[in-house]
C-alpha cells in the first residue's frame, strides 16, 4: 500500500481529501508542523510527502530543505496559497515533485500521486499500447517503401520507438521491434542493391544527398560572413546516438534543421569522410589527388589529408573569401587544448572540428572486455556515448560556441552496426581486412549475404587491379575467414563494425542549430 505523509497546520480541514484517498487504498499519515514531519520520516518510510508551504515554526521551504538533506529521492509535493514567483523557484530548485495552489481538490491530489508514483507504469502501459498499434503500420510501410525518402522516414520511426521502448519493462515489445529492424535492414539491403549505382548517373533525379555532395548541398547554404559557423563531424555517430545527445545540446542551441543524408559505400572513414571534405567520390580523389588518397592496401594513415581536401573543395566552390580552419581531435589532450584556444576561432567564418571518440569507442568494444560489458547492446551504446559527451571537451566547445554566437552544424561520416552473424569469405593475402566490406581479387562469398560491385567503377570506387571487386555485408552480418573460424566468430560477434550496408551505417544525421 502507498504510504503518504501529509503535512499541514490546518490538516483537520483536509479530512474529506484524506477519506477520499483512503477509499482509493492509499494510507495517509498526518502532521501539523515541519518538525513533526521530520520526526515521522525518521520513524517510518513514506512513498511521498504533501507539504504545506505556509506553516508556523519551520516553514514549508525549510522543512523541504530538511527532508531533501536526509532523503533526496523522496518525492515532495508543495502545496501553497501563495503564487509568488520566488517561492515557486525555491521549491523547484529543491527538486520538488509537483507544485499545487490552494484550494486543492481531491482529484488534483490523485493526479499528482499518479504522476509521481505510477508514472513509469502508466507510461510503460501507454507506450506498449501505442507501439502495438504502430507495429501494424510499420509492417505495412515495410511492404511498400520504395524511395530513399520513405526509408529515412521508416528508419526515424524505428529509432523513435526504440528509444521510447528502452525504459519499459516489457521485453517482448523490444524483441518485436528488433525483429522489425532486422526485416527493415533486409529490405533496405535489397533497395540499395537495386538503386545505389543508378544514383551516380548524371541524369538521376532520385539521388539523395550523399557524402560527396553533403558540403555543397547542405553546408555551403548555411555559411555566412555575418555569423561564424562551427561544423562538428563526430566520427561514427549513428542517428540514434544523435537523438540521445539532442536534449543536452538543446539547452544551449535551438535546432533549426534536421535532415538525414546517405553515407557512401564503403561506410568507412577513409571513404566517407574523405568524400565529405573533398566533395569527390573515391575514384575521383585517387585520380585527381594521388598525393592525398590512400587505398586499403596502401601503407600509412588513410585520413591524413582532410584539411587539404577541404581546401581544394572550398576553392572549387568559389569560397576563397571565407576564413576557415580545420581541426582533428583524437584524444583528450588535443580536445582540451582547442578549448583553451577557442577565442581564437571567433574570427573564422567556418571552423571544422572532426571528433574521433565514438569511433574509438566502437573499436574499443571489439578489443576491451570492459567496454563490451558497458556497451553490450544499442541502448547501452547510446548511454555510454551520452555519458562521454556530457563530460567531454566537445560539449564544452559547443557551450563556448553558443556563448559567442556561433551557428552549429553537427554531423558524421557514417554509422555503425552491432554485428551478430558471420558470413564466410575467402580471398588472397591482399584482400582488405575490414569485417563489413572486402576488396580484392577472386573473392569467394555467399551471394545472398552481400551487395557486390564486380566493377568498382560503377559506384565510383578505385580499381586496384583488373580483376578486383568490392563486396559489402548486409544487415548485421560480418565477414569471417574459414581459418580459425570459431575463434574469429566468437571474438567479433556482438561488436560494432562499419563499412557495409545497413540503415544504421548509411542513414546518418545532419543538424543545424542556432544559439539560444
Amino acid at each position: 500500500m502507498i504510504q503518504i505523509l501529509w503535512v499541514d497546520d490546518e490538516i483537520d480541514l483536509l479530512k474529506p481529501h484524506i477519506l477520499f484517498l483512503e477509499k482509493k487504498n492509499y494510507e495517509v499519515t498526518t502532521c501539523k508542523s515541519g518538525s513533526e514531519a521530520i520526526d515521522a520520516l525518521e520513524e517510518h518510510p513514506f512513498d511521498i510527502v504533501f507539504l504545506d508551504e505556509n506553516m508556523p515554526g519551520l516553514t514549508g521551504l525549510e522543512t523541504l530543505n530538511e527532508i531533501k538533506s536526509k532523503q533526496d529521492n523522496l518525492p515532495v509535493v508543495m502545496i501553497t496559497k501563495s503564487e509568488e514567483e520566488y517561492i515557486m523557484e525555491e521549491a523547484i530548485g529543491n527538486k520538488i515533485a509537483d507544485y499545487l495552489i490552494k484550494p486543492v481538490n481531491p482529484n488534483q491530489i490523485l493526479l499528482s500521486l499518479k504522476k509521481n508514483l505510477d508514472h513509469s507504469r502508466l507510461i510503460s502501459e501507454k507506450t506498449t499500447s501505442n507501439y502495438q498499434q504502430e507495429f501494424r503500420k510499420i509492417a505495412m510501410d515495410l511492404a511498400m517503401v520504395n524511395t530513399y525518402k520513405d526509408w529515412v522516414e521508416l528508419y526515424q520511426k524505428l529509432i523513435y520507438w526504440e528509444i521510447q521502448l528502452e525504459d519499459i519493462e516489457d521485453i517482448g515489445m523490444m524483441e518485436i521491434l528488433e525483429s522489425q529492424k532486422i526485416e527493415a535492414n533486409s529490405q533496405f539491403g535489397k533497395f540499395i542493391e537495386k538503386v545505389y549505382a543508378d544514383w551516380f548517373n548524371s541524369n538521376s533525379d532520385e539521388a539523395p544527398t550523399m557524402s560527396h555532395t553533403l558540403f555543397k548541398q547542405k553546408v555551403v547554404p548555411e555559411l555566412s560572413k555575418d555569423q561564424p559557423t562551427l561544423m562538428v563531424v563526430i566520427d561514427n555517430l549513428r542517428y540514434d546516438q544523435w537523438k540521445a545527445l539532442e536534449p543536452v545540446i538543446n539547452t544551449y542551441y535551438k535546432k533549426t534543421r534536421e535532415d538525414a543524408f546517405l553515407s557512401i559505400l564503403p561506410t568507412a572513414t577513409q571513404y566517407a569522410r574523405n568524400a565529405i571534405f573533398s566533395g569527390l567520390m573515391p575514384s575521383e580523389m585517387e585520380k585527381l589527388f594521388p598525393e592525398y588518397w590512400r587505398n586499403d592496401t596502401d601503407e600509412g594513415g588513410k585520413n591524413m589529408f582532410e584539411a587539404e581536401f577541404l581546401d581544394t573543395q572550398m576553392k572549387r566552390l568559389g569560397l576563397k573569401n571565407l576564413n576557415y580552419e580545420y581541426h582533428k581531435i583524437t584524444n583528450l589532450k588535443t580536445g582540451k587544448k582547442l578549448l583553451e584556444n577557442f577565442n581564437s576561432l571567433k574570427n573564422n567564418d567556418l571552423t571544422v572540428i572532426v571528433y574521433n571518440f565514438v569511433d574509438m569507442l566502437s573499436h574499443s568494444k571489439t578489443e576491451m572486455e570492459v567496454v563490451k560489458e558497458l556497451a553490450s547492446n544499442d541502448k547501452a551504446y547510446r548511454s555510454l556515448t551520452l555519458s562521454w559527451f556530457k563530460n567531454s571537451p566537445l560539449f564544452a566547445l559547443i557551450q563556448q560556441a553558443q556563448q559567442q554566437g556561433f551557428k552549429l552544424i553537427l554531423t558524421t561520416d557514417h554509422g555503425t552496426i552491432n554485428v551478430k552473424n558471420p558470413s564466410k569469405v575467402i580471398g588472397d593475402r591482399n584482400t582488405s581486412l575490414n569485417l563489413r566490406y572486402k576488396t580484392g581479387r577472386s573473392l569467394t562469398y555467399e551471394g545472398k549475404d552481400v551487395y557486390e560491385a564486380k566493377n568498382p567503377k560503377d559506384i565510383h570506387l578505385p580499381v586496384l587491379n583488373m580483376s578486383s571487386s568490392f563486396i559489402f555485408a548486409k544487415g548485421d552480418l560480418f565477414f569471417a575467414y574459414p581459418n580459425n573460424y570459431n575463434h574469429y566468430v566468437s571474438y567479433y560477434r556482438n561488436t560494432y563494425q562499419h563499412g557495409g550496408v545497413s540503415l544504421e551505417e548509411m542513414i546518418i544525421p545532419f543538424v543545424v542549430c542556432e544559439p539560444r
